[in-house]
């Protein structure tokens, strides 16, 4: 069997493309719940799938499919029902023992830095004369390791090098992280393809439920439990509310997947014995369910010491739900004043923070509930939009390297 006329035309249409899905087609085979990375690729295929095809890598094969194929298995990541989980292993080993020769498109779209730390991958790019566009989230990482695994600096490393070295184009999803990333190939000497500036935005979520899920008031923490999300400043400052105030004490909602070296966060979830009955981790939330949450909270806590973006503060300002977050550029460039900013490091400002919004007609409250009047989340119209106009660049010819 080999591509169709019509899969080569395709092909041949400046609009058609690559996408590498290796990172989602793993995790969904795994079953693995999308994260903020997963999430973004998922809206590239919705956006491209109608002229893009699918590029899976199984060790050193890179499998193409056909254009059948590629819409099935968009079709089936975007769902997310496990029953497509043999249809993907049939349609990837089909083209796995075929592996006929294909008419290349030109562009490739890498969207969630898979495989972007091994060296195979930029010669590969280079061997088949793709124009590979890549997304850069942030250079957390690098910036600040003491929050990452050990050794992802180093592997960081390794993709931004592939980035920069063979791309020809580069998305990230905020001004900060843009100048971060000037920022690190000036250092190195480093001349940059060109960058677009695409804000990302917040997902749609379903209908909250009219009734409260909890009647006694609450704040929402929303995020995987990791060191830089600062959880543990929060539990500090429950344990303190708890035994001032007692049974009076809000409750704080912990919604988010227990991740790595986040021991004493979990000691203190697991065992005080003070927090039993005011924190509750929700690991598992479905989108009515985090919408529901979210919508009735007194407000959304952020205390993270860094982020590439902050979506968790988009989603409450979409739901016209306040929000105490940490101070930081990118929250800046993507709320403006609205929200009420604090250093991650003063609990005692934080104490005061959750006090002072814990009356839902309190006047910190309600004058930050007045600022979000007229704001409007970013929209993935926008970003797209954004992101054509860079392809365009690309395309045209231009897609020459800027200087920093």
């Amino acid at each position: 069997m080999h591509p169709s006329f019509s899969e080569n035309f395709a092909c041949a249409s400046h609009s058609a493309m690559l996408i590498d899905i290796t990172r989602l087609a793993d995790r969904f085979l795994k079953s693995r719940l999308p994260t903020g990375v997963d999430r973004v690729s998922l809206q590239y295929l919705q956006h491209f799938m109608g002229s893009a095809f699918a590029l899976i890598r199984i060790g050193s094969r890179w499998v193409e499919l056909g254009g059948a194929d590629s819409r099935r298995i968009f079709e089936i990541l975007l769902n997310g029902d496990p029953a497509g989980r043999s249809v993907l292993r049939r349609c990837v080993a089909r083209s796995y023992l075929l592996a006929w020769p294909r008419q290349h498109c030109g562009m490739l779209f890498n969207t969630g830095h898979s495989g972007l730390d091994r060296p195979e991958y930029a010669a590969w790019v280079r061997r088949r004369g793709l124009k590979p566009v890549f997304f850069l989230h942030d250079l957390i990482p690098i910036l600040h390791p003491e929050y990452c695994r050990a050794g992802e600096a180093a592997r960081h490393h390794r993709r931004l090098e592939t980035m920069l070295s063979v791309g020809k184009g580069l998305i990230v999803n905020s001004a900060a992280t843009r100048d971060e990333l000037l920022a690190y190939s000036a250092e190195r000497g480093i001349s940059m393809p060109p960058c677009a500036v695409a804000l990302l935005a917040p997902a749609r979520l379903p209908e909250p439920h009219y009734s409260r899920p909890l009647e006694k008031l609450y704040f929402v923490v929303l995020g995987t439990i990791e060191p830089r999300k600062n959880h543990l400043l929060l539990l500090h400052v429950w344990r303190q509310l708890v035994a001032e105030m007692g049974e009076a004490a809000p409750k704080l909602v912990v919604i988010g997947q227990r991740g790595w070296e986040c021991e004493q966060v979990v000691d203190l979830l697991d065992r005080c014995a003070a927090l039993k009955d005011h924190v509750i981790e929700l690991p598992h939330c479905d989108d009515r369910e985090l919408a529901t949450w979210l919508m009735h909270a007194q407000a959304l806590l952020f205390p993270s010491f860094i982020e590439g973006f902050g979506m968790p503060l988009v989603e409450a300002l979409m739901l016209r739900v306040p929000v105490i977050a940490s101070e930081m550029p990118v929250f800046r460039e993507i709320a403006g004043d609205i929200p009420h900013y604090l250093d991650p490091l003063d609990g005692p400002g934080w104490r005061q923070a959750v006090l002072d919004f814990v009356h839902s007609d309190g006047m910190a409250r309600q004058m930050q509930i007045a600022r979000m009047e007229n704001y409007a989340p970013p929209t993935w119209g926008q970003h797209f939009s954004v992101v054509e106009e860079l392809l365009e660049t690309i395309d045209g010819g231009s897609g020459g390297r800027s200087s920093t």
